[in-house]
């Protein structure tokens, strides 16, 4: 027989954290009052599992759309089921790894983790912002939360009528798993979710931004659907020897993968299509609120965009790009010109009332997956300021959230 008062105590609507928790106090209180009673005519009581790790899943629904990583084998990702106040509450978060931009590139990509399901680890730890830690997460820990794994090469957004054209066995398909995992994580609940965040690092962040808004559309209209792009925001800025290396390097990806199908369309229609693979190009067209955390000196980016292997032959910036505290006083001149050319982008987002921010000053990339990073006593803040917080104070509307750290070196959390 159900206790009508003691059922309505433990009924979860829309939660905030506090809500969450007060509801989630009071319960533990009555079960702990309950075991300590029992406890004399029990001998043992059972172990709750705070295990982080995650089993694989094989997505059934891929092999019906024709959704193959690079070669050929069926997508994947990590599920840990929500549980209270967070049961119908949904993160999703977008492995990322960089892009492939050749047949070469890719088919030498198809032989690992980042190419094939055949080598993804059959369990994962979920840490950071996919943590069921409360400590840890304190905002999402109970949430449903979900790691789609990245072997596609082209931020979840290649399109196999490319194959045809390049003539190779390679499946250049990320769309179609994006939206194969969708459909089924859809099946699985998440088609009535209340609450849900889709986010993702690097080459993930970038397909955060991406699919930002399909996932909105594929969600309840009264759900609260928001978006984190962590270390996606890639500038389309030229190297120190004054080539636009990322751009042709974007150029390349697009054309081969067939990727200009995913894209913006309002920005492919006004630009050459790889333009629009750089958010500044087409997060001003995102319907859905998004929230940017960017380190304002990535390390990423620096090593890869800015100072590219081949701009380097005398190894000059060697010991710089090792450390920052390594650079001298003109290679940090170049550096924070770097940061400037961030400030100068997200200016026009700076402006949105719905989005937030967290770029801080340091030299990071991809700060949410890990406790030490998202929250922790270690943990960058600005102001203060964890990015687990500041990303929970955003979402849940409980202050704005734009943070916008100081010249390096300046935050001593880094």
């Amino acid at each position: 027989m159900t206790i009508p008062r003691f059922h309505s105590m433990l009924r979860c609507r829309r939660w905030s954290k506090s809500g969450c928790l007060v509801a989630s106090t009071g319960f533990v209180l009555i079960i702990f009052s309950f075991l300590v009673f029992v406890d004399s005519t029990s001998d043992s009581v059972p172990s709750v599992d705070h295990s982080d790790m995650v089993n694989l899943t094989l997505s059934h629904k891929a092999k019906e759309r024709g959704a193959f990583c690079l070669d050929g084998s069926l997508p994947g990702y990590h599920f840990h089921k929500g549980s209270g106040c967070g049961s119908t509450s949904w993160l999703l978060f977008l492995e990322g790894g960089a892009w492939c931009d050749t047949i070469e590139s890719c088919s030498s990509r198809a032989m690992t983790s980042l190419g094939s399901s055949n080598y993804f680890e059959h369990e994962v730890a979920f840490e950071g912002i996919l943590s069921i830690d409360p400590s840890q997460n304190p905002d999402f820990y109970n949430w449903n939360r979900v790691k789609i794994r990245y072997c596609d090469g082209a931020s979840f957004a290649g399109n196999p009528e490319a194959e045809f054209k390049n003539e190779t066995r390679l499946f250049f398909r990320g769309q179609l798993i994006w939206e194969a995992i969708m459909d089924e994580l859809l099946s699985m609940g998440m088609s009535h979710a209340k609450q849900a965040i889709l986010t993702g690092c690097s080459a993930g962040g970038l397909a955060t931004l991406i699919h930002c808004d399909y996932f909105r559309d594929h969600l309840p209209k009264d759900a609260s659907v928001k978006c984190v792009s962590d270390g996606g925001y890639f500038l389309n800025v030229p190297d120190i020897l004054g080539n636009s290396t990322m751009r042709s390097f974007y150029h390349n990806v697009v054309s081969l993968q067939g990727v200009e199908k995913s894209l913006d369309q309002n920005c492919v229609a006004k630009t050459e299509p790889s333009k629009c693979m750089f958010p500044q190009e087409f997060l001003k067209n995102i319907r859905t609120p998004v929230f940017l955390i960017n380190p304002a000196y990535d390390y990423w980016q620096i090593q890869n965009v800015l100072v590219p292997a081949y701009t380097d032959p005398d190894q000059r910036w060697e010991n710089c790009l090792l450390d920052l505290q390594n650079c001298n006083a003109a290679q940090m001149k170049v550096l924070h010109g770097f940061r400037n050319s961030l400030m100068d982008a997200i200016g026009e987002f700076r402006q949105k009332k719905d989005g937030g921010m967290f770029i801080d000053s340091c030299y990071s990339h991809c700060q949410t997956f890990t406790k030490e990073l998202w929250h922790s006593p270690t943990s960058v803040r600005i102001k203060n300021k964890t990015i687990a917080e500041s990303v929970g104070d955003w979402y849940f509307n409980r202050t704005p959230v734009k943070l916008v750290d100081c010249l390096y070196p300046c935050n001593t959390s880094c």
